[in-house]
């Protein structure tokens, strides 16, 4: 099968190509550390005696943000050090900037070619390979099989469109499944599609979900929370032309949003002001590059807006748009209430959803559309505790909340359940160390 993988890989890689070559080009800041896609790994110490070294791949920021706790437990044990590589230059720039201190080299995850993974395990050498939720990257699985090392997929979770392909391939995922040591399962949903596909029933269990855990820090005090309003242009307290409030402004919060949800946001926005209810909004796109997009959307609409990246506003604004990484955290903490991205279109019926966790850890009113695929069981667990609401559709978007803004108190009393179910819901992050302490023990 590896073979025949490899064969087909430069033909596929071929026609590809030029989408994966444009998505670069859109989101930029790829160059540093380029070489590392090809197995190319510089200023890596050779392996020290009784160390053990695990290599944690993470996509992307949000599951490098997850991988956090797992990360910095491993760092800090004298007999361990933890290797990072991360598929998007967002996640790199993040890693090198946050991480450094807690690893022992970062790369980007290398193109799964035979010469190139070949290069990265030499130069590499780990004990241990962890994977985050559902990578499956043949070559890469075979380099870690052929020398013994053990694989365990952590967090792991599957979208209905990733388990409709991977269900069409049954025989090549099921070898593929059976290669990991262990997989831990985000909710038992998701083990019961692993078990589905092929995966050997005893090496799966549920884990939890590991973004449950995740470092809220910093947590922002009201004069920190003030600063950064400010220079959002949120404050109602800024100095501007309107007649200061006796109360702030709720703030409504487009959490990691996709093409479309700006807009249905401003129509929100729109309509608060028409029924006479004071409202701002902060958008935080998904992807930052999509700025000019969203400026443009601005520009025809009758709101006053501001830009993060064009530095402090001089005053208060209707909207604001976040456009940096990783900072989500810090503009949560700001909200009242948070619309969750990637949920309200049904072109994303199968992949849709942006996470909630964050949004309930702090206790935010959450709103949400129908298509929270990715979260899924989260998502109808937050609904059966009470703590958010589903809308149907951008006009619902609006009149629910509308409604919330008319009811405080329900409001706040959604906001609460939220906070509650994620403190009952904490403690994957210890599940999943145990298991890695396990594997690591059983393989020295």
């Amino acid at each position: 099968m590896i073979w025949a993988y490899r064969i087909l890989f430069l033909p596929l890689l071929t026609i590809l190509l030029p989408r994966y070559l444009l998505r670069m080009k859109k989101r930029g800041g790829y160059r540093d550390g380029f070489s590392t896609r090809f197995g190319r790994i510089e200023n890596l110490p050779p392996k020290r005696e009784g160390v053990r070294r695990v290599w944690i791949q993470a996509v992307s920021v949000g599951e490098i943000f997850a991988a956090t706790p797992i990360l910095r437990e491993l760092s800090r044990r004298p007999d361990t050090e933890v290797f990072l590589t991360t598929t998007t230059s967002t996640g790199y720039a993040l890693a090198g900037e946050r991480y450094r201190d807690y690893l022992v080299g970062l790369a980007y995850f290398p193109l799964d070619f035979f010469p190139f993974s070949r290069r990265a395990w030499n130069r590499i050498q780990p004990d241990l390979c962890l994977l985050m939720e559902s990578e499956l990257w043949p070559e890469h699985l075979h380099q870690a099989a052929s020398r013994g090392v053990p694989l365990l997929l952590i967090n792991a979770r599957i979208s209905d469109r990733s388990y409709g392909r991977l269900l069409a391939l049954h025989t090549l995922t099921s070898r593929l499944l059976r290669k990991f040591a262990s997989i831990l399962a985000a909710s038992e949903d998701d083990a019961r599609r692993f078990r589905e596909l092929g995966a050997e029933p005893d090496t799966i269990a549920v884990s939890g979900n590991i973004k449950l855990d995740v470092n809220l820090d910093p947590v922002l005090d009201d004069d920190r929370k003030r600063a950064l309003k400010q220079e959002l242009g949120l404050d109602d307290s800024a100095p501007t032309g309107e007649e200061r409030s006796a109360s702030p402004a709720p703030i409504l919060l487009g959490s990691s949003t996709w093409p479309g949800e700006e807009a249905a946001l401003l129509d929100v926005l729109r309509r608060t002001r028409n029924e006479g209810l004071p409202c701002r909004l902060l958008i935080v796109p998904r992807h930052m590059e999509r700025r000019d997009e969203i400026r443009r959307l601005l520009e025809q609409s009758e709101f006053t807006w501001h830009f993060r990246t064009d530095g402090p506003a001089s005053g208060t604004v209707d909207v604001a748009v976040a456009d940096t990484t990783g900072e989500l955290l810090l503009f949560t903490q700001l909200a009242d209430l948070a619309f969750i991205g990637k949920s309200l279109s049904p072109r994303h019926r199968n992949d849709g959803g942006q996470t909630p966790i964050e949004a309930a850890a702090f206790g935010k009113t959450l709103l949400y559309g129908p298509y929270m695929t990715n979260f899924r069981g989260i998502a109808r667990e937050l609904v059966d505790a009470e703590a958010a609401v589903v809308v149907g559709d951008d006009v619902d978007l609006a009149d629910q909340a509308i409604a919330l803004l008319r009811d405080p108190a329900r409001s706040r009393q959604i906001a609460a359940n939220a906070r509650a179910w994620h403190a009952a819901n904490r403690g994957a992050v210890a599940r999943t160390l145990e298991v890695i302490d396990e594997i690591l023990t059983a393989a020295s």
